[in-house]
């Protein structure tokens, strides 16, 4: 039963494609018809109906072989020995008999199963194929007038200059956008468009008859020619910027409008993060991993690949540095909307507690011949250290050793070279000051560093011997200067910053106090000062490697204030390396204590003591005014009987396009009331626009009202009081 079923729809098939062979020939003369006739519109309506047409007689004809008809070529073959309706008949309303002759017919045309399809119908097909072409080529190859003499020329041009104005009787507009943005090619009726940027225009367009000339006028003065070419006046171009143009021909058309053609630019990628949803992320104890997730998006698609850079920086302070790298990841999705997902491995950039993992990634469009660039913003995974972890859960505030010093001795040897490259340029005597001054500021950030160790004064009275230690409070040695001897340096952590004496030394004790040391100097000294500074407490090894910087200070405090950099630098340079190496020291933990603010000076309040007030008037911002031509332009146009200067405006338009809230819609009642001077809704709607061109004058500040009796009788009590 298969097999009969194949060969009847192969029949039917064959019937309905002989038909359509049959009619396509036609169709296409008629389509060739109508184009030569009645234009381009015209003629795809009516190929478009002839299409239809045949195939729908196809289909019809086709079904008309239905199964009277196959049982009527079954049984003319002899095949089914006229039995032919039985086997479309139900198997169970059939007798014995019956269904063993079914059985018998079935199993012959299994074997040996009748041509059904009709014969293909050669020479009427060939006979269809020769008249429908002989047809489209009378259509197009048939004259259009009888040639015109030469001599009556000239007579015939002008009889058919003044017929009228001419019309359009078809246009068309096709749009080829770039390849990059993945749309197909466009064809239309109207003019107006919008387009994408570098789309390939082409017009084409068809006159009642044909004119002298005609071209496309652009608001921004450009002509665009057409030409002529099987009665079809093209152009092409390619769409930069948004413009409005008319069709212009000779003799002049019966109706002419502006056209507006938007062209939409290709935006550059836009890049979003999806994980982490912080910028800043802190890491945990002992984390190996970290997930990143981004989504970028684009107008037109985004290129499959995409580069991660990742920057790892290492160390603390002067000795930061930075190792970056580059991933290339594979996005995933539609190419609008593509996501790109990366797992880093933290131990596999070398990334250790205390370190920072920076991650951005950049996008690709694929914009031709250069594509945009989009970047993300960058997410920080900040790796805590040791340190921090432990100090987590300490009471107290954490403050790091040395915190804000570490850039000034670079900055000291910074201005020394500086000031070496400039001696020849520079008098011996302002050479010297200069160097002096920057031998100050190394005195001052010694001073500093040295209140780490307990200096907490330069110059203050130092303690006498114990062995020559009166018992009066009398000092015992007199104020001196410290830049006088290299010595004091070690001296300096055991002067008192309140200058007195505290009491002696046992006459019996063996060894002299440890510098620096806080439980020595209480022993000594008998009592403490109960602030940060002096509860400084270094490990000895960080307290030896500051105090090596101290001296290397001290050397090139020297040489500086003396007028000698050159000699002042490689002290400065072994001071620089100490504190590098400061700069791994163990954290201090210091007292909670609260800020010490200044106290207020109660004799300054609501005494009306106004030295120092400056006055808090604002300047104000030159404005610059409205162009008077074009407020005179729009004082015109509000009455009837003035007449704006065109040009003039369309000048001013063309010149503040990046600053008009819509340029093109401006142009357009520019262009609108060119076209059409007595036009009065014209003259508003440029009147409106130029409304909105104009600048918003800036808000002034309201008048205080008049005051009443009673407020004036206030008023001059005021002004009488003494």
């Amino acid at each position: 039963m298969k097999t009969l079923q194949h060969a009847w729809q192969r029949a039917r098939r064959r019937r309905a494609a002989i038909t359509l062979l049959l009619g396509l020939p036609w169709a296409l003369a008629a389509t060739a018809l109508a184009l030569r006739l009645s234009g381009f519109d015209i003629a795809c309506v009516v190929a478009t109906v002839s299409l239809l047409a045949c195939a729908a007689f196809a289909t019809a004809r086709g079904r008309q072989l239905d199964r009277q008809w196959l049982q009527r070529q079954l049984d003319g073959s002899g095949t089914s020995e006229d039995s032919a309706d039985l086997l479309f008949a139900d198997a169970t309303t059939l007798n014995p008999l019956q269904q063993r002759q079914r059985a018998h017919v079935l199993a012959t045309l299994e074997q040996a199963m009748p041509e059904l399809r009709p014969r293909w119908p050669h020479l009427t097909v060939v006979l269809c194929c020769i008249g429908g072409l002989a047809v489209a080529l009378l259509a197009f190859g048939w004259p259009r007038s009888n040639p015109v003499p030469a001599a009556v020329h000239s007579a015939t041009t002008s009889s058919v200059a003044s017929a009228g104005p001419l019309r359009l009787q078809s246009t068309r507009l096709r749009i080829n956008a770039p390849a990059y943005t993945g749309q197909a090619t466009i064809t239309q009726n109207t003019l107006d468009a919008k387009v994408a940027a570098d789309s390939q225009l082409s017009w084409s367009l068809r006159f009642d008859r044909a004119p002298a000339r005609a071209w496309l006028q652009f608001h921004d003065g450009r002509r665009l020619p057409l030409s002529e070419r099987d009665g079809q006046w093209q152009a092409q171009d390619v769409a930069r910027t948004p413009v409005l143009y008319r069709v212009v021909s000779e003799p002049a058309l019966a109706e002419t409008r502006l056209h507006r053609l938007d062209v939409v630019a290709d935006r550059a990628p836009s890049v979003r993060v999806l994980e982490p949803t912080a910028s800043l992320v802190l890491g945990t104890p002992g984390q190996r991993q970290w997930a990143l997730r981004f989504e970028a998006s684009d107008d037109y698609g985004v290129a499959a690949q995409a580069t991660l850079s990742i920057t790892t920086t290492q160390g603390s302070g002067e000795n930061i540095t930075f190792v970056k790298r580059s991933v290339t990841l594979a996005g995933s999705g539609e190419a609008t909307a593509r996501h790109f997902a990366h797992t880093l491995d933290l131990a596999a950039l070398g990334a250790q507690p205390g370190n920072d993992v920076i991650a951005q990634l950049e996008v690709r469009d694929n914009h031709a011949p250069t594509p945009q660039t989009g970047r993300s913003s960058s997410v920080i995974l900040r790796l805590p250290s040791a340190e921090v972890a432990l100090g987590a859960e300490l009471e107290g505030r954490i403050k790091k050793t040395l915190p804000a010093y570490f850039r000034s001795q670079r900055q000291i040897i910074i201005d020394a070279e500086a000031l070496i490259r400039q001696r020849r340029t520079l008098a011996a005597e302002d050479f010297v000051k200069r160097s002096d001054a920057i031998g100050v500021d190394q005195r001052i950030l010694r001073l500093r560093y040295g209140q780490f160790l307990g200096e907490e004064s330069e110059g203050a009275p130092k303690p006498p011997p114990t062995s020559d230690l009166p018992t009066s409070d009398t000092p015992a040695a007199d104020d001196h200067d410290h830049d006088d001897d290299h010595d004091h340096d070690a001296d300096a952590g055991t002067h008192d910053a309140h200058g007195h004496d505290h009491g002696g030394k046992p006459a019996n004790a063996d060894t002299s106090p440890v510098f620096g040391s806080a439980t020595d100097v209480l022993s000594e000294y008998g009592h403490t000062h109960d602030h940060a500074e002096a509860a400084t407490l270094l490990d000895p090894q960080t307290r030896a490697t500051l105090k090596a910087a101290l001296d290397q200070m001290w050397s090139a405090e020297g040489e500086l204030r003396q007028g000698r950099p050159e000699q002042a630098l490689p002290f400065a340079y072994k001071a620089l390396a100490f504190i590098k190496q400061v700069q791994q020291a163990e954290r201090i933990y210091l007292a909670r204590v609260g800020p010490e603010l200044p106290p207020i000076d109660e004799g300054r309040r609501l005494g009306g003591d106004r030295a120092g007030l400056a006055s808090r008037e604002l300047p104000l911002a030159a404005r610059t005014p409205p162009d008077p031509a074009i407020v005179e332009a729009w004082q015109r146009l509000g009455d009837d009987t003035g007449a704006p200067d065109l040009d003039a405006l369309a000048t001013w338009q063309q010149r503040n396009t990046a600053y008009l809230p819509d340029a093109l819609d401006l142009a357009a009642a520019i262009e609108q009331l060119r076209i059409e001077p007595g036009c009065r809704d014209c003259r508003q709607r440029l009147r409106a626009q130029l409304w909105r061109a104009l600048q918003r004058p800036l808000p002034q500040a309201m008048r205080r009202s008049a005051a009443d009796a009673m407020g004036q009788r206030y008023l001059d009590a005021l002004e009488t009081q003494p």
